[in-house]
């Protein structure tokens, strides 16, 4: 399908394209619209859908067989090195994070800052 294919669905029918894009990701709850407009100029979009973002990001690569994948090739010309981190080195890295923060007593709906410096941790 050809951009100027997509640029005409999208066109066409806005709502219907973005509620297709949205079927490509796994939700905990499926959005009913795309766009809420209703509070212009102030617009959300799938507001009414609940997703897990890392779960989208990371732990479905993995579950649908995609682990020894690269899912992060850092290339720092800084340091003059490169290192690259498959989908199932990211999920042990991650789910070791979100143990030491539970660990410390964080839970849903607390605010964490964490510094990230230019490395791919």
């Amino acid at each position: 399908m050809s951009y100027q294919d997509i640029y005409h669905l999208w066109k066409a029918d806005p709502e219907s394209f973005w509620m297709q894009a949205a079927a490509a990701i796994d939700w905990h709850k499926q959005p009913g619209k795309a766009l809420f407009d209703g509070n212009a100029p102030f617009f959300s979009w799938f507001d009414d859908g609940e997703v897990n973002t890392c779960w989208n990001a990371v732990d479905r690569h993995v579950r649908d067989g995609l682990g020894d994948q690269i899912a992060i090739l850092h290339d720092s010309p800084v340091t003059n090195s490169k290192r690259s981190v498959t989908y199932n080195n990211l999920l042990d890295d991650v789910s070791r994070i979100a143990g030491a923060l539970q660990a410390r007593g964080i839970t849903a709906g607390d605010r964490v800052i964490i510094y990230m410096p230019m490395i791919p941790e």
